[in-house]
């Protein structure tokens, strides 16, 4: 009998056209995520363009709604974005399924896994060695702080799994990951391509459910996903801080 693989992230190691507009009418797209455990939104970045608009395509056309938080691993991450998950009788096969197609790699050291970003799944290397994303897939890390000495430790887990035997983590991530948490262990092995950027709490209440075979939420955390358009006065008032990237004034 052939194994199934899943796609999942391991503890330890028809596109949108751009429209041209003046700045007081252009709009802004922020993913709602609405869960049964709060509503959280989320910032896609701009350099990471195949991710970005894959993810707004298919949120635009219901294709998360209804689907499920199928694993959920506390002080790690919590993952979603599988289409077997609307139905209990493939409850076996939750975390094989996707849009059928991959996303090529934008992995970048620019981006890397704070608690909160939100980051795509994909299988591993041995049959992945490209390391292209699942076509739909993704989870939001919660993960946990770190201190100097365990990082010191992930930085060599890192430099193995890349073959890049300088890697360091510069100082900015090594306060997020010290003041704020999250899973080092997974950078540069993954695309980091959006962060949550109201709704925190959320990630850390549905990172808590109790879970049984597989990490599955023994109840079922279910999603709608929404993209808002926003005008940057409008963005502003709705979450108290101008439009990531835009210039100050």
């Amino acid at each position: 009998m052939m194994r199934r693989i899943g796609i999942f992230i391991l503890p330890l190691a028809v596109f949108l056209m751009p429209i041209s507009c003046s700045a007081k009418t252009k709009k802004y797209p922020v993913i709602e995520l609405i869960t049964s455990e709060g509503t959280m939104y989320i910032w896609l970045y701009d350099d990471t363009p195949l991710h970005k608009q894959n993810f707004i395509k298919l949120a635009k056309e219901g294709f998360y709604d209804k689907t499920k938080f199928h694993r959920v691993i506390k002080d790690f991450m919590i993952q979603g974005g599988d289409p077997n998950s609307k139905d209990e009788k493939l409850k076996d096969e939750w975390g094989q399924g996707g849009p059928g197609y991959t996303i090529p790699s934008e992995i970048s050291s620019k981006h890397y896994h704070k608690k909160g970003v939100l980051a795509a799944a994909r299988i591993g290397d041995q049959m992945n060695p490209n390391r292209e994303s699942s076509g739909s897939q993704f989870y939001i890390v919660q993960g946990l702080k770190f201190n100097e000495l365990s990082l010191g430790y992930v930085e060599q887990q890192i430099a193995l799994a890349t073959k890049n035997p300088g890697f360091k983590f510069n100082e900015e991530m090594r306060k997020d990951y010290v003041n704020f948490g999250g899973t080092p262990q997974l950078d540069m092995q993954y695309t980091v391509f959006g962060e949550v950027i109201k709704g925190l709490e959320v990630v850390d209440k549905i990172a808590a459910v109790q879970t049984g075979p597989q990490d599955q939420p023994l109840n079922a955390v279910e999603m709608d996903v929404n993209v808002l358009e926003l005008t940057a006065k409008q963005f502003k008032k709705k979450f108290g801080f101008k439009v990531p990237g835009t210039a100050k004034k």
